[in-house]
């Protein structure tokens, strides 16, 4: 049964939407913390996961004009990049799966175990980016990792931020303050059409969306301003952190319910 808006469930909401917004501006995977409280909160996943994607709209429009406004974001060649996302993304929330999420999980772990690797192991390919490849027209083949990518977003969404960092530092030559706002443009792109989707089957709480989202705004406008002022350096550190703690959180070492637990206990 889903928790009846309290004054301290609404600062809850925007607190932790704050939160989210500064991370998956800087990083990503602070999408767990969102789903966690939903669900912790009473709602099934489905729902959780419909109702995210409210904050998700809000957020990555507000980091997006702040990246864009201090000339991080390139328009032109990021819309190009969207475009086979969208068309993933719609695939993927269309297609019934019947892989467990506890087998997505450790998957997800993996892929960030071995990006971390990289981003601390050669920090000169995520910290620089590569003329070369930023005044090359996108290949075939880059489109197509952005469609996977959009497949996957459009089925999880959780942790498809590192996916979209990597695709833009490795492929599309940005340095990590300017995939971070590519990645920010693209998701912005597609998912306002999964969430018209989870809109049309009744999987949305537009209160709880609405004022998780107010946070989210916030954080993704102060993490913009962050990110711009203090270089790409600071956000690669801001990526290590976040992705160790997805990391922990998924092989249960930490549990970001039972912290939500203690907080509204203690409320």
């Amino acid at each position: 049964m889903l928790t009846d808006l309290t004054w301290y469930i609404v600062l809850i909401l925007i607190l932790s939407g704050f939160i989210v917004g500064f991370i998956n501006t800087l990083a990503g995977g602070g999408t767990i913390i969102s789903l966690s409280l939903f669900m912790f909160l009473g709602m099934p996943p489905t729902l959780a996961n419909g109702t995210n994607r409210v904050a998700v709209v809000m957020q990555t429009l507000t980091s997006s004009l702040g990246f864009r406004r201090h000339q991080a974001l390139d328009i032109r060649k990021v819309t190009i990049l969207g475009i086979p996302t969208v068309i993933g993304s719609l695939i993927g929330t269309w297609i019934a799966v019947d892989i467990p999420s506890s087998t997505f999980e450790i998957i997800l772990a993996i892929s960030m175990i071995v990006m971390l690797f990289f981003v601390i192991y050669k920090p000169s390919r995520w910290l620089s980016g590569k003329e070369s490849l930023i005044n090359k027209k996108s290949s075939p083949l880059l489109l197509f990792i952005f469609f996977l990518i959009g497949i996957y977003g459009g089925l999880i969404y959780v942790g498809v931020g590192y996916y979209l960092i990597a695709a833009s530092v490795l492929g599309a030559g940005y340095d990590l303050m300017r995939a971070n706002a590519a990645k920010v443009y693209i998701v912005l792109l597609y998912v306002p059409f999964t969430l018209i989707f989870f809109m049309a089957h009744g999987e949305v709480n537009y209160q709880y969306g609405l004022i998780h989202g107010i946070g989210n705004v916030a954080g993704a406008w102060i993490a913009t301003r962050f990110a711009v002022n203090w270089g790409v350096n600071f956000v690669r550190w801001v990526l290590v952190v976040v992705v160790v703690f997805v990391i922990l959180q998924t092989f249960g070492v930490v549990d970001v319910r039972e912290v939500l637990k203690i907080v509204t206990r203690d409320a």
